[in-house]
């Protein structure tokens, strides 16, 4: 299958590196030109512009930070839009944005005849890197059907949620759990260490019990080692409970625990560790606390 793939952050190059091992054609774009010469070493073409990868392929791929960059991915002067064919182009946008964006995105696409899926993903970059992502899909179930083995290709699971708009509506929710999740982990971990227990004691007596889950499991070690690489930073969580909240005020639904999950987050960016992994959570807690769960 021919696919453009426009977007090689964290996430989207391994992403299209795995299309690549699995027999696709593939041409890529992206303002980072290191990023588009590492994918073309291993097989791609490069274009110059979203225009060539919609002229040159069956199906697109987007990846991309938010929704104003779909829309300026697709729409903009030499856009993906331009290059589309009416009745055969198909656009899947793997972002995390907004589901009212992603449906106002796949309207004004259906008025030129382009169908859309909305797909994005959880796992950050180690399940990115193996192929391993979960991918939730909103969009026409036919056309999930038709590109589900595609993004298999990517993935460990890949589930169909319903009408366009809905994958982005489980992404929220995925990342509402994760940001309450790795949250309690940090607390409870600070707690027992100041209560003069050992934390990763604890960690390995509780994990599995309930209180398990592959939250702890990923964010948990990294906490004991002070290991803040990025994986999924805080800046990108932080853009994903932002459309989080305004989605949820927008259906009138009060969400206290991701707002709650947004405040420490903010409190992580004046500190300049937005470009840290989320689980600097735990940095939160030692500035509080002034406890320090990492292993010496």
């Amino acid at each position: 299958m021919k696919v453009g793939f426009l977007g090689l952050g964290i996430m989207g190059r391994p992403m299209a590196k795995n299309l690549l091992k699995a027999g696709h054609e593939l041409m890529v774009y992206d303002f980072n030109q290191e990023a588009v010469n590492d994918v073309v070493s291993c097989g791609a073409k490069a274009g110059t512009c979203g225009k060539d990868l919609a002229e040159f392929s069956d199906v697109v791929i987007t990846m991309v930070p938010n929704s104003p960059h779909v829309r300026a991915a697709v729409f903009n002067e030499n856009g993906l839009a331009e290059g589309f064919r009416k009745g055969e182009s198909v656009l899947i946008d793997m972002s995390s944005i907004d589901p009212v964006e992603s449906k106002k995105i796949g309207a004004d696409l259906e008025k030129i005849g382009v169908d859309m899926l909305d797909a994005p993903v959880s796992g950050g970059e180690p399940k990115a890197i193996d192929g391993t992502l979960s991918v939730m899909v909103g969009g026409k179930k036919e056309t999930f059907d038709k590109y589900y083995d595609m993004l298999m290709v990517m993935a460990g699971s890949v589930v169909y949620v319903g009408p366009l708009g809905s994958g982005n509506v489980a992404k929220l929710a995925n990342q509402m759990v994760v940001a309450a999740n790795i949250g309690i982990v940090a607390e409870a971990l600070t707690f027992a260490k100041k209560a003069g227990t050992d934390p990763e004691l604890v960690y390995q007596a509780i994990r599995g019990g309930l209180a398990g889950s592959t939250v702890m499991d990923a964010k948990a070690p990294m906490m004991l080692s002070g290991n803040y690489k990025p994986g999924f930073r805080i800046d990108l969580h932080i853009k994903d409970l932002t459309n989080a909240l305004n989605a949820a005020h927008a259906i009138n639904m009060p969400v206290p625990m991701t707002a709650q999950m947004m405040e420490v987050m903010q409190e992580l960016k004046n500190h300049d560790e937005g470009s840290c992994d989320h689980d600097d959570i735990v940095r939160y807690y030692e500035r509080m606390t002034g406890v320090s769960i990492v292993k010496k």
